[in-house]
């Protein structure tokens, strides 16, 4: 069983497979949805501008050009926007990332902190 869990985590940033792995498995997922979301923002912006430059190009209709002007303004919206709100969720899962792996430390340390704690009382007593 610790094989397959070892085998599981290795791709995790955290090492030493923790107490909480729902949490650090949402976590991850929640990276790469982010990550994806990020892409999707990319796409739409050059999906916009491709579209933008295209009406821009076109002569015959010379009555519509505010709309490619309108389109490399949305894109560039696009992009910022993307950029903006992946920054602020990245931020926000490195500071959820950092607690829940010190909160496993914490644990795992406390466990070892029992366990000498017991030795050194059945030493005591013998």
């Amino acid at each position: 069983m610790k094989n397959e869990a070892k085998k599981l985590f290795r791709f995790l940033r955290t090492k030493p497979v923790p107490a909480n792995t729902n949490e650090i498995l949402a976590l991850e997922r929640t990276k790469l949805a982010n990550e994806r979301t990020l892409l999707s923002y990319i796409r739409s912006s050059l999906y916009l501008l491709l579209g933008g430059i295209g009406i821009l190009q076109l002569k015959d209709f010379a009555r519509i050009q505010w709309l490619g002007y309108v389109a490399l303004v949305v894109c560039v919206l696009f992009l910022a926007v993307g950029i903006f709100r992946y920054v602020l969720l990245s931020r926000r899962l490195y500071k959820w990332n950092r607690i829940l792996f010190v909160d496993t430390i914490s644990e795992k340390v406390q466990k070892q902190v029992d366990t000498q704690e017991k030795l050194l009382k059945e030493e005591a007593e013998a």
